[in-house]
């Protein structure tokens, strides 16, 4: 019937709303008196209340002027693992750098240990907490990698928790497999067989249960070659498994060049990325995924290139890259405010990090990341007038209310 209103689920009234729409004019701009539709979990309108359709809503959400967001997404983290690493940041205090300590035995090798001995139930438990603790910050999508048990069977045991951790909580978990994270002892000086193994069986093995979204390697002198991760890239690529890749955090080997190649979603670190790195990245759309915890914690002196990255239009994401080793935060809005402070990145860089990049970085961007009609529901309300305070804010936790698939939870 003309003029009839149309139904929806849910309606946010009386928002400030940042959709995170690429191509706004002024990303970190909130649309004022807007209004959020909501039908079947997607979005359905997000902009000014004066120019919305007539909905008949079931529910109604009262926003009361508050800031509404896209859920920020958390790109890169290591949340599975068992232990901590506490030992080793008073060893850095100390001025012991990060690669003596992984030379001597520590680092990725030391949570290897505590993460073998832990059941998949063991490690869910562990885990919880630093997942709750990003959903308090308005989360709705978390990337979680393996790479902490080096063999197949507790590689399965990382990935299964992971998965699990989705059913037990209101987000969106992606699974990313990280066997070329380390060297296991039981294959000291035998890199390439190592790198055989995760080709033939591990990586075989974790597809055929479907517990992997992507595939990720360490590209690094105290990890793996180029040659070596081309070789797990091709091993993913023959299974349909999307790649990414840590590199160039403490030195420049190439490997952000090398995923782009491979059409990698994201570049993780960059910290010593080159500008033949930047061009090819910018060539293939590859994210590149700042992680300004590990820096801070390592106390880095050499900052990412961020301003070839925005001059070359090199999407930024923005993660926690939450381990137990050179990162222990879960905390999404202090890895904002270090981006901001440490690497220099804007406040609508920083927004854009944690929504539509991070989206992309994820394989994503059809999905989620932005407040956009057709995309899932996932919305942040927050008690702030502005993206900037949720930025420059150390340590608050201003999240009013979560939305993930359109359910207030």
């Amino acid at each position: 019937m003309p003029g009839s209103a149309m139904r929806c689920d849910t309606i946010l009234t009386d928002a400030h709303v940042l959709t995170m729409a690429p191509g706004a004019p002024s990303p970190t701009a909130p649309i004022a008196h807007a209004l959020v539709a909501i039908t079947n979990g997607r979005i359905v309108y997000a902009g000014p209340a004066a120019d919305a359709p007539r909905f008949a809503p079931e529910h109604t959400v009262a926003c009361d002027g508050r800031l509404v967001t896209p859920a920020p997404i958390d790109a890169h983290t290591h949340l599975v693992h068992g232990g901590h690493r506490a030992g080793e940041f008073e060893m850095r205090l100390d001025g012991v750098s990060y690669e003596a300590i992984a030379r001597a035995g520590g680092g990725i090798v030391a949570t290897m240990a505590a993460t073998r001995r832990a059941s998949v139930d063991d490690l869910v438990a562990a885990a919880l907490p630093r997942l709750d603790a990003l959903l308090a910050e308005g989360v709705g999508t978390v990337e979680i990698k393996s790479g902490y048990g080096l063999t197949t069977a507790s590689e399965i045991a990382m990935l299964r928790a992971a998965r699990h951790l989705g059913t037990l909580r209101p987000v969106r978990v992606v699974t990313t497999f990280l066997g070329a994270h380390a060297l296991p002892p039981e294959y000291a000086g035998r890199a390439d067989g190592y790198i055989d193994h995760i080709c033939t069986a591990m990586l075989p093995a974790i597809a055929a249960e479907g517990l992997a979204d992507s595939v990720d390697a360490f590209c690094e002198t105290i990890a793996f070659s180029p040659d070596q991760v081309a070789k797990v890239f091709a091993a993913a690529a023959a299974l349909g498994l999307p790649v990414r890749i840590h590199a160039e955090q403490l030195s420049n080997q190439g490997g952000a060049a090398l995923a782009a190649r491979h059409g990698a979603l994201s570049a993780d670190h960059l910290e010593y990325l080159d500008p033949a790195g930047i061009a090819a990245m910018a060539r293939a759309g590859t994210v590149a995924t700042l992680l300004p915890g590990a820096f801070y914690v390592c106390r880095e002196t050499r900052l990412p290139p961020v301003a070839q990255l925005r001059a070359a239009g090199v999407p930024m994401a923005v993660a926690t890259d939450c381990n137990p080793g050179t990162s222990p935060m879960s905390s999404i809005l202090l890895a904002m405010n270090m981006a901001a402070t440490l690497f220099r990145l804007t406040i609508a860089e920083c927004w854009q990090g944690v929504t539509v990049n991070a989206a992309r970085a994820l394989g994503l961007a059809g999905e989620t990341g932005a407040l956009v009609p057709g995309l899932s529901a996932d919305i942040a309300i927050w008690n702030a007038d502005s993206a900037a305070e949720l930025v420059y804010r150390l340590g608050a936790r201003p999240l009013h209310a979560r939305i993930w698939k359109g359910q207030l939870c």
